[in-house]
């Protein structure tokens, strides 16, 4: 699924959820200046997906129309099969990062990151033969999945065999992070390329 499609469908969404909704409150939820929020709401009125009213005369409502909803069915069963095949693809390679710790003899795992790849790491590392020693990352005294984030000081005073980098943000940036930290390079794991 493009990011076009992505943002067609959060502007859908967004529409139906609130007519009354702002060009500026949905370039905020998109992450994009309101002038580009503006040509793409214009693009779905052209498509008739969207219809624009003016009850009363000097407000905007912005409405689905039923092709909107159309589009709008169509493009969230398309994400949904997005979301799928991404969810398998990244099973697969914590499959496969895991079964190579573990012919390397790691068996206590520090889990860098607080997102859905580092939920899906954690599910991963369940099913094996592992140990979750605690999650790290920058987030201060909140929590994962019920365990306490730490941050990446903490890790000097824990014994663990790899840290797993499950955050997609930055993962050169956080390597290099954590080797300033004093964690050794041979016992940290990212799950892309590090370039």
């Amino acid at each position: 699924m493009n990011l076009q499609a992505q943002r067609d469908l959060q502007l859908l969404n967004e529409v139906e959820r609130n007519a009354a909704v702002t060009q500026r409150s949905l370039a905020k939820s998109l992450g994009v200046a309101v002038g580009l929020t503006n040509l793409y709401l214009k693009r779905l009125i052209r498509k008739g997906h969207i219809k624009i009213t003016t009850i009363p005369r000097n407000r905007l409502k912005y409405l689905l129309t039923p092709g909107g909803m159309a589009e709008k069915s169509r493009l969230t069963y398309q994400y949904m099969q997005y979301s799928l095949s991404y969810y398998r693809k990244m099973r697969q390679r914590l499959q496969i990062v895991f079964l190579k710790l573990s012919k390397d003899g790691a068996k206590r795992i520090v889990i860098y990151g607080t997102g859905e790849l580092a939920e899906l790491a954690y599910l991963t590392l369940c099913e094996m033969d592992f140990t979750l020693v605690g999650f790290v990352d920058g987030k201060r005294g909140t929590s994962f999945l019920s365990f306490p984030i730490w941050p990446v000081q903490a890790l000097a005073n824990w014994d663990f065999d790899a840290i797993l980098i499950a955050d997609m943000a930055d993962p050169k940036e956080i390597h290099s992070r954590l080797v300033d930290d004093g964690v050794p390079r041979e016992k940290i794991t990212a799950l892309c390329p590090l370039t």
